[in-house]
């Protein structure tokens, strides 16, 4: 292992930035080594630049944060592995309104400029654009865009690869470089290791030049004609699922001090609801600091209480949500007792599938042609939903990367994939991006609430339609606080020792299904194969209890905890809530015992 005055050594001599210069050069002098093995040794970093294709984290000198050495990094990495693969080389980039985000896009467009992805003029007519694909492009935003407007640019101009910075709704310090391959999803493997080894061949920085972007008269600039496309593509998807519904329906919206705004001025003006739309004025314009939210994340508790406020000084009893970069959507809606429901991730999902099986049997499809996907940690409704109505469900890993992917190779075997969901406030409508969309989200989330506005029943009403048909599903979800990453490894050993080959019980409930991705064991399956990807470098379980509960726990791979993700179906909301309670309390006796292990509880 190489010292840390050798690393230090090592960023000195490639970064050319002289605040981030001077910042190790002072924790050098001040000797202050603990903040040095932090920020230069990449293992102490959950994304660190010179081990994975991606990074988020925060803006500060190092090898394991957000700076302009890993970005260059990053891109020639990237830049390299295009080369090598594809016969026409081409990538579009975009970026947020966070802090450095359009200097990290420019010096990401140079590397690329640099390293050979050249950049042509755009053709104005589509037969021309795709007549000239032999020309290697860059296709730069170069105004702030959401993150769903990358994977939608790169099927657009069927280009090579994309990368968005954004750092999502982490807080304001931190930013990140989201990568897509050519077939507009986030890669997964071979692409990530393989884009990993590319960057560890080119970690000498070779273009600082910010300006190049901006001077080179080839570089395409197509933001505006990719806008108007998009929003074509919104309007068609709203066409399809909703018939052109035209009830009057007011709402708040929030951007959440992100990006979102001007995308959803805009569809709602196309869905004739521009008067009914009622910005969060606080929260509107984007806005790098966040300085009315503590976490700029809808989930978090509070986070929606500014809208929710507007609403109720307006009279208006609906409340849109997008995260800053506009790939998450979350809604709340008033109830006759005056109180406000904001739903879960989960409860959006099932109601979005429930809309779009609704609109699938109006055109009189074969439903068998339908899938619908979701993630393991998500609710298992959307099952039930296909266990009664017909159509194919699948589930997938984490992510939606593995969302993506899927739905692309269902889709090759002649399914219809046009929707998939994660817990986490996270939806994707195939016809638009394999990707999660906020806006198309909010999108399609208007045109159902309208419809059955006019039919007379709310939000939660339809909610409570669905459960009363499906059954009520209900989740106790939580987490722990991993200070070290072998006490995370610790815990899951012994949760395997537990039993062989699994425990015979969680509490008082039988274990009836077992599943160790980790490991690579699946009591359901015949070979005890796992159908889903097995990884030895993360830890995750999924267990089903004789009670009719589910629940997964997994290390996370993005902040140091251990995550629980706990679901009871049962025939009432009161008796799920208690079965997953029940579970939980379980879980945390039985397995994670934090006074024992070191675990904290948040």
């Amino acid at each position: 292992m190489e010292s840390i005055q050798k690393l230090a050594e090592q960023w000195l001599a490639v970064d050319n930035n002289d605040q981030t210069r001077s910042e190790i050069s002072a924790l050098l002098q001040g000797n202050d080594t603990q903040e040095l093995e932090k920020r230069l040794r990449t293992s102490a970093c959950p994304f660190p630049c010179r081990s994975l294709p991606g990074l988020r984290a925060r803006m500060e000198a190092g090898f394991s944060r957000m700076n302009d050495v890993t970005v260059i990094q990053a891109s020639q990495g990237l830049a390299s592995y295009i080369n090598s693969e594809c016969s026409q080389p081409s990538v579009v980039i975009g970026y947020d309104h966070r802090h450095n985000s359009e200097r990290f896009a420019k010096l990401t467009a140079a590397a690329m400029l640099r390293c050979g992805i050249k950049a042509n003029f755009l053709q104005s007519r589509y037969k021309e654009r795709h007549a000239s694909a032999n020309y290697r492009r860059v296709y730069y935003y170069d105004s702030l865009v959401h993150t769903p407007l990358i994977p939608f640019g790169v099927s657009y101009f069927k280009a090579s690869a994309g990368v968005m910075i954004t750092a999502s709704h982490n807080p304001a310090l931190d930013n990140g470089y989201k990568v897509y391959w050519g077939n507009g999803c986030q890669i997964i493997p071979p692409h990530d290791k393989n884009i990993a080894q590319r960057i560890e061949e080119n970690l000498e920085p070779k273009c600082w030049d910010v300006g190049l972007v901006d001077r080179d008269e080839r570089v395409v600039r197509p933001v505006k004609r990719v806008t108007d496309a998009y929003l074509a593509a919104l309007r068609e998807l709203e066409v399809g699922l909703g018939r052109g519904e035209n009830h009057r329906l007011q709402f708040v919206y929030t951007p959440m001090h992100g990006v979102g705004l001007s995308f959803m001025s805009r569809i709602a003006a196309e869905m004739g609801l521009g008067d009914s739309m009622m910005p969060v004025s606080e929260q509107a314009a984007p806005d790098p600091n966040f300085p009315t939210v503590r976490f700029p994340n809808p989930e978090e508790k509070g986070a929606m209480d500014l809208a929710v406020a507007t609403a109720e000084r307006m009279g208006i009893h609906l409340v849109l949500a997008s995260d800053p970069d506009a790939d998450r959507f979350a809604a709340a809606e008033k109830l006759p007792s005056g109180k406000w429901h904001v739903f879960t991730g989960n409860q959006l999902g099932v109601l979005f599938a429930a809309h779009v099986v609704g609109a699938y049997r109006e055109d009189g499809k074969d439903i068998s042609k339908l899938s619908m996907l979701a993630s393991t940690v998500s609710t298992q409704m959307l099952h039930a939903m296909a266990d009664t109505e017909g159509f194919y469900y699948n589930e997938t890993l984490t992510g939606f990367k593995w969302l993506g992917n899927r739905a692309m190779a269902l889709e090759k075997n002649g399914y219809d994939v046009a929707y998939a969901f994660e817990e986490a406030i996270g939806y994707m409508f195939s016809p638009i991006v394999h990707d999660k969309d906020g806006i198309a989200a909010a999108s399609v989330f208007l045109t159902m609430a309208r419809r059955w506005a006019k039919e007379g029943f709310t939000v939660c009403q339809k909610l409570e339609q669905l459960y009363q048909k499906y059954g009520y599903f209900e989740t106790a979800n939580s987490y722990f606080l991993s200070p070290d990453p072998l006490i995370t490894k610790g815990v899951f050993a012994a949760i395997r020792k537990l039993g062989d080959p699994y425990p015979a019980k969680v509490g008082n409930r039988d274990i009836i299904k077992w599943r160790d991705l980790t490991v690579g064991y699946d009591s359901s399956v015949r070979n005890r194969e796992p159908e889903l990807p097995v990884s030895k470098d993360s830890e995750m379980i999924t267990v089903e209890l004789e009670n009719r509960v589910r629940f997964t726990v997994r290390a996370s791979g993005t902040e140091p905890k251990i995550k629980m993700y706990i679901e009871c179906r049962a025939s009432s909301s009161e008796k799920a809530k208690a079965g997953a309670q029940e579970a939980s309390e379980a879980l945390t006796k039985e397995w994670f015992r934090p006074t024992q292990t070191g675990l904290e509880l948040p």
